[in-house]
């Protein structure tokens, strides 16, 4: 495979003339995304979100890196400050520098003089910060007596030399990033100033490590990305081979990395002997996209052979209905095959974006539609759910189903989403189109214009669409040479062609939907056989339209039976979009409880006033709660209306419940509990709790005390503090006992079971909160209820104050009354 040089643009090319690199032959992609930078949208959906992330979502970033001491880090590493060097992790530098790549894509679509202007500040604070062998990491350059006192706890650890702490100090992940940004910045203006900074960077890796030399590499992949991207923007070859020699060492011990750091690092076994994706998602999925870079540029056909095998690996078995990876919070990892659980979903917004990037650049090295159809489920649902539809609040996991306890925030201690996004989006336009020779690719659906670059010379692609409310596409041609012979090859999604999944994961439990149609001057061109893609070879004249039909009608999604947490479960999909119910949707906000039967009629209409325009899909389910004796309570359901939205816009009308997969059937119901004191009660908790206080007296026992799919009160990261939770009871009421079920992650994060608690009421006429008489025992035992009985006494609200461990914090499942 050779290629013309051009130079990349985050995930794509553009075709940006560089001083820096002659333009040559090499090894490259077959083929070639069109630039974001060529394509503009005029649609309703992804332009005015693309705007958003400029006016709202950068700026929102950067304040937040001015005022968590991101930007002044680097000041204090030049000597530019006297205040201390603030952060929980060594990796903060990466922040500032996902923000600034992003503001570079939006200078390249809309100039800005200020937004120039700051950035030429920040890039002379980073040279400053830089030391002169070009070593670039704040932490440590930062004066000894300006390093944080936590200097040996959480993500930062005590050194004694450079690249002595790879595996957890980020060292090589902070620099891609800096060479993604670099890059970005200077095809947006054109100035080296940043990429003078990267190449210095970049040249003491190379004389740094590599066989013979320091012998190792990061624990958390980004630097191959970003040595691509910078030899691609250079021409140096030497950093695509120490790309290569990163991806290469991993899974080895040397005499620099006595011993492997496992799975969560990627560093479990050589990539080349990998056949199941494991391990921290992100980190997995940033290596994969470097591995097929590398294999692209390099014609690694054994790199190809593994990471294929991979992808089978995610797309059979690990793969959630909305795109997102990540099955468990354990270490931000994917699961054993098929265990994809709901509510505790990760997902993290992350990775998300990662399949993104992975499965372009398969795409782009293989040119089948399946890869595409994975992007595009990713990119409407798991990645897009991730930000607030104001741009400016953040999911860090995704979940599948919540009670109440998921919210999006600001910023995070460990922000790396915030950055992600604000670099992602600008760049979504560069996933619609790509060209070979002179074939062109349709692979997104949206309303605008793109210039492709083909052989034969420019051809102009308008796009009129209302997608993806709307199935209907018109794709007119317009080549600048007159009577081009060009092939259009016009992407048929898998759900359009009646495939919820290539390889099986999911499938359309209904009835086959009507078949898609593709017509040129009212000709029919679609051949269901062509890898996804209906060609159409003709010489195009100025009119020459393409009319796409892709039904959408409402489909309901079954999981393999393997899936434990989907089983006798389906899901609601029209097009791209995966859809969910939601607490404001049903009646008294109750979802859990529903069942949606196979025969219940469904339909869809446009809401343009609700979550700034939605389709919805209505209909009537059946509502599911217990009634009679405790001891022989019996299921009872009614008929009631409900309305599904987009996954995507979950979670923008206050917290509640919320599912993607509900039962189709009785059996897989879960009911609402019978009236107990508890659940009639108003629970409140202490400053910090985390989740959603209604769960406390659902009835729904866990599994165990780790177990989170069936929500969960805590006070993380509130370590060692005192906390309280408290009924307010709809009657002055007499208790006798109560039950508890502790919350404890152990293994997986920092919540234990407190270290001591006590009960306390308050009595009819006094407010205040006094202890319960002769309490049998405070239990702190794991994986039951603790039960506690005391003197009766006539209460009109009861507290748990609970003492967490020291350094750990402390959370609830269930909380039971007792009374009369």
């Amino acid at each position: 495979m050779t290629r013309c040089w051009i130079s990349f643009l985050f995930f794509g090319f553009a075709a940006i003339p560089t001083a820096w690199a002659e333009v040559a032959d090499w090894v490259d992609y077959p083929i070639v995304p069109v630039p974001a930078t060529a394509v503009k949208l005029t649609d309703q959906f992804w332009a005015p979100r693309i705007e958003t992330n400029r006016t709202a979502t950068i700026p929102s970033s950067f304040a937040k890196c001015e005022e968590t001491n991101r930007r002044e880090n680097f000041r204090i590493a030049a000597g530019l400050s006297d205040k201390q060097w603030l952060g929980d992790y060594g990796f903060n530098d990466s922040d500032l520098y996902k923000v600034m790549e992003g503001a570079a894509y939006s200078l390249m679509t809309h100039p800005d003089d200020e937004l120039n202007g700051y950035l030429d500040q920040l890039i002379a604070e980073i040279a400053a910060a830089q030391e002169e062998d070009g070593y670039l990491y704040t932490l440590w350059t930062a004066p000894a007596d300006q390093k944080p006192p936590q200097y040996d706890r959480m993500g930062i650890r005590v050194r004694n030399q450079r690249w002595d702490n790879l595996q957890h100090d980020h060292e090589l992940y902070n620099l891609g990033h800096m060479y993604e940004a670099a890059v970005a910045h200077h095809q947006a203006t054109g100035k080296t100033s940043f990429l003078d900074i990267a190449a210095k960077s970049a040249d003491l890796l190379v004389e740094t490590f590599g066989p013979g030399k320091f012998e190792s590499t990061g624990g958390h992949p980004e630097i191959e990305l970003g040595l691509v991207r910078l030899y691609r923007e250079t021409g140096r070859r030497e950093y695509l081979e120490l790309a290569k020699y990163f991806i290469d060492v991993r899974g080895t011990t040397t005499k620099d990395k006595p011993r492997l750091w496992g799975e969560y690092c990627q560093d479990h076994k050589p990539f080349l002997q990998q056949d199941e994706t494991v391990g921290h998602a992100v980190r997995a999925l940033y290596l994969y996209a470097g591995v097929v870079d590398v294999a692209a540029l390099l014609d690694e056909q054994a790199y190809v052979a593994a990471i294929d095998n991979l992808w089978h690996s995610v797309e059979s078995s690990k793969l959630y209905l909305t795109g997102g990876v990540g099955a468990t919070g354990a270490g931000e990892a994917f699961g054993r095959p098929y265990q994809l659980p709901n509510g505790t979903a990760y997902c993290e917004t992350c990775a998300a974006i990662a399949n993104v990037m992975w499965n372009h650049r398969l795409f782009l090295l293989h040119g089948d539609a399946k890869y595409i159809d994975t992007l595009e489920r990713t990119l409407y649902n798991g990645f897009l759910s991730g930000v607030s539809l104001d741009g400016t609040h953040f999911f860090y996991p995704n979940p599948l189903s919540s009670d109440g306890q998921h919210q999006r925030a600001e910023w995070f201690g460990c922000p790396c989403c915030p950055g992600n996004v604000c670099r992602f989006v600008p760049s979504t336009p560069g996933f619609a189109y790509a060209v070979q020779d002179d074939t062109a690719y349709v692979n997104l659906f949206a309303a605008g214009k793109a210039m492709l670059p083909l052989a034969s010379g420019e051809a102009t692609i308008t796009q009129t669409t209302r997608y993806p409310w709307d199935g209907k596409v018109q794709i007119a041609v317009a080549p600048s040479a007159p009577d081009a012979e060009i092939t259009l090859k016009v992407r048929i999604p898998g759900w359009a062609r009646n495939i919820a999944n290539s390889d099986g994961l999911y499938e359309f439990a209904d009835a086959d939907s009507p078949q898609p149609e593709v017509t040129v001057a009212g000709e029919s061109v679609w051949q269901p056989a062509d890898g996804g893609y209906a060609t159409i070879t003709r010489h195009w004249e100025p009119g020459d339209t393409v009319e796409v039909a892709l039904p959408m009608p409402i489909r309901r999604v079954a999981a393999d039976e393997r899936v434990e947490a989907d089983r006798g479960r389906i899901a609601l999909q029209r097009g791209p979009i995966v859809f969910c119910v939601e607490h404001p949707d049903v009646p008294e906000g109750h979802v859990h409880n529903l069942v949606l039967p196979d025969n219940a009629e469904l339909a869809t209409q446009f809401e343009s006033d609700l979550l700034e325009g939605v389709q919805v899909i209505e209909g009537e389910a059946q509502a599911t709660r217990y009634e009679g004796d405790e001891a022989d309570p019996v299921i009872v359901a009614e008929t009631v209306p409900f309305k599904a939205i987009p996954y995507y816009a979950w979670a923008h009308r206050g917290r509640g419940a919320m599912d993607v997969w509900l039962p189709r059937s009785m059996d897989a119901a879960d009911p609402l509990p019978l009236p107990t004191l508890a659940n009639r009660s108003q629970a409140r908790a202490s400053r910090g709790a985390a989740g959603n206080v209604g769960c406390l007296s659902d009835g729904r026992l866990p599994p165990n005390s780790l177990d989170q799919s069936r929500g969960i009160i805590h006070w993380w990261p509130r370590k060692g503090a005192e906390h309280w939770v408290q009924y307010e009871l709809p009657e002055p009421t007499t208790l006798s006992a109560v039950e508890v079920y502790w919350f404890d992650d152990t293994g997986v994060g920092e919540c234990r079971v407190p270290e001591s608690w006590r009960l306390l009421v308050r009595t009819p006429g006094n407010e205040e909160w006094t202890e319960v008489d002769s309490p049998s025992q405070y239990g702190v035992e794991k994986d039951q209820m603790n039960r506690c009985e005391f003197t009766p006494v006539e209460a009109t609200a009861v507290r748990i104050e609970l003492q967490s461990q020291p350094n750990v914090s402390s959370g609830l499942h269930e909380w039971r009354l007792e009374g009369e």
